[in-house]
C-alpha cells in the first residue's frame, strides 16, 4: 500500500498542472503557427486517409490507412470506455468538454508528430524504417540523450499500459461477463498476439486494418441506438457538459460534486490517455508510412485524435450522462455497464456491448503497442533485440491477465507522462521545420 501511495503521489506530480499547462500550451502554439490547420484541412485529411490512391515512389513499410489504422488500434482502448467513465465520475460531465478541447489542439500536436516522424525515419539493417520521437530528437534536435529517455520511458511502457492493462482489462471483461477463468483468457491472447506480432509491422497493419474499423464503427452505432433512444435530452446533455466545465457541479444523488479543476485535470489527463496526443507514440507508426512526402501522412495521423475523443470517446460520455447514471457514484467500467442497461432495459446486454468494446478494443492496443515497444528496444539497443522482445511481450501479455494491477496502472501513468516532456521539447524546438514541411506539401498540392 505505502509504494501504491508513493507511486500516486508522484502521479499527481507528473500529471500536474505544469504538465497540463504544458501540453495545452504546445498544441495552442502549433495551431496558431500552422494557421488552424486541424480546422482548415479536416476534410481533406479524411479524404486522405480514408480513400484508397497510390502514391508513386513513396518509400515505407505500410499504406497511409495502415499507418492510421495501426496507431488507431493502439489510442482506441480502455481509456474510450474506462477513462472517459473515471473523468466524468470524478470530474463531472464537464470533464467530457476538457477532453474535447485538448482533442481539437491535440490534432495539431498529433499532426507536428507525424510530419516530424516522416522526416528524420531511417532505415534498419534489414530496410525497415524506423522513426518516431527518438529520432527527431536525436537527428533532429541534436539531443540524443533525450531520444534514448524517450525511449526508455516508451519501453516501460510498452509493458505497462500497453500490454498487462490491456490484457486484465479483457480477462477482467471475460470473467465479468462469460465467468470465464483468467488463466485461459491470458493463455489465449498470449497465443494470439503471438501470431499477430511476429509478422512485424506488415501483419500487425493488415490485422488493424480490419480490426479497428469494424470494432469502432460495431461500439459506435451501438452508441448511437442508446443515444437516439433518449434524443430529446441532447439538447440538455450539452447544455448541462458546457455548464459544468466552467461551473462547479453540485453533488447530487452518488456523485459528490466536483470542482472545475476536477473537471479540467480529470478531462485532459483522460483525454491524452485516450488519443496519445502529446505522447508522441502515434509518431512510430506514422514512420512506417509509404509516402514521399511528411505532409500527407500528417495529415492522415491528425484523424487519428479526432476519431478516437471527439467520436469515440464522445459516444461513451453521451451515454452516461444521457442515462443519467453518472449521479449514481459508480466509477469505470461499472459506470459505462449501468449507462448502457439503464436506458436498454437492464438485464445483460449492456454488459454485452460494454464487454465487446473493452475486449476489441485491448487487443488492439496490444498489437499497436507492441509496434511502439519494439522500435524502442531497436533504437536502445539494435535490430538482433526484436525477435527476444516480441516472446517477452507475449509472456507478460499472460501475466497481466493473471494478476491484480493496481500499481502497474499507476506506474503505466507516470511513464506515459514521462514520455510527453521530451517529446514536447522535440516539437517547440523543430517547430520551424514543421511549418517549413507543411509550406512545401502545400506549394507541391
Amino acid at each position: 500500500m505505502e509504494s501504491l501511495q508513493i507511486l500516486e503521489k508522484v502521479n499527481s506530480y507528473v500529471w500536474g498542472t505544469p504538465t497540463i499547462l504544458l501540453l495545452v500550451g504546445t498544441g495552442i502554439y502549433l495551431t496558431i503557427i500552422l494557421k488552424g490547420i486541424q480546422f482548415r484541412k479536416l476534410f481533406a485529411a479524411l479524404n486522405l486517409a480514408f480513400v484508397k490512391r497510390k502514391e508513386k515512389d513513396g518509400e515505407g513499410d505500410i499504406s497511409h490507412f495502415q499507418a492510421l489504422m495501426t496507431a488507431m488500434a493502439a489510442t482506441v482502448g480502455t481509456g474510450n470506455i474506462v477513462g472517459v467513465a473515471t473523468a466524468i465520475a470524478v470530474g463531472g460531465p464537464g470533464a467530457l468538454f476538457w477532453m474535447w478541447v485538448i482533442a481539437l489542439f491535440g490534432m495539431a500536436t498529433k499532426y507536428s508528430e507525424a510530419i516530424l516522424a516522416v522526416k528524420y525515419r531511417r532505415k534498419d539493417a534489414k530496410g525497415r524504417m524506423c522513426g518516431g520521437p527518438m529520432y527527431y530528437l536525436a537527428d533532429g534536435l541534436n539531443m540524443k540523450w533525450l531520444g534514448i529517455l524517450f525511449a526508455v520511458f516508451t519501453a516501460i511502457a510498452t509493458f505497462g499500459i500497453g500490454n498487462m492493462v490491456q490484457s486484465n482489462s479483457v480477462a477482467d471483461s471475460f470473467s465479468r461477463t462469460f465467468s470465464f477463468n483468467p488463466v485461459y483468457t491470458g493463455i489465449i491472447l498470449s497465443v494470439l498476439t503471438g501470431i499477430v506480432i511476429i509478422g512485424g509491422i506488415k501483419s500487425i497493419a493488415r490485422v488493424s486494418s480490419f480490426l479497428t474499423p469494424f470494432m469502432v464503427l460495431v461500439y459506435v452505432s451501438c452508441s448511437m441506438y442508446v443515444i437516439f433512444l433518449n434524443i430529446g435530452k441532447v439538447p440538455e446533455v450539452i447544455l448541462l457538459i458546457l455548464k459544468s466545465a466552467f461551473h462547479p457541479t453540485p453533488a447530487v444523488g452518488g456523485f459528490a460534486g466536483a470542482i472545475v479543476m476536477q473537471a479540467v485535470k480529470k478531462g485532459v489527463s483522460r483525454g491524452i490517455f485516450s488519443n496519445e496526443s502529446g505522447m508522441g507514440s502515434a509518431a512510430i507508426a506514422a514512420a512506417a508510412a509509404k509516402t514521399k512526402s511528411p505532409g500527407a501522412q500528417a495529415l492522415v495521423s491528425m484523424t487519428q485524435t479526432f476519431i478516437d475523443t471527439i467520436i469515440v470517446c464522445s459516444m461513451t460520455g453521451f451515454v452516461i450522462i444521457v442515462s443519467g447514471a453518472w449521479k449514481s457514484g459508480q466509477n469505470g467500467v461499472e459506470l459505462t455497464i449501468s449507462s448502457f442497461n439503464t436506458v436498454l432495459g437492464g438485464g445483460k446486454l449492456g454488459g454485452y456491448i460494454v464487454s465487446f468494446g473493452l475486449i476489441t478494443f485491448s487487443f488492439s492496443t496490444l498489437i499497436g503497442w507492441s509496434y511502439y515497444g519494439e522500435k524502442a528496444m531497436e533504437f536502445l539497443f539494435s535490430d538482433k533485440v526484436i525477435l527476444p522482445y516480441r516472446v517477452v511481450f507475449c509472456i507478460f501479455v499472460y501475466i497481466g491477465a493473471v494478476s491484480k494491477l493496481t500499481v502497474v496502472w499507476t506506474f503505466s501513468d507516470i511513464m506515459n507522462g514521462l514520455m510527453i516532456i521530451p517529446n514536447l521539447i522535440a516539437l517547440l524546438g523543430l517547430s520551424h521545420i514543421i511549418v517549413k514541411e507543411s509550406k512545401k506539401y502545400a506549394e507541391q498540392k
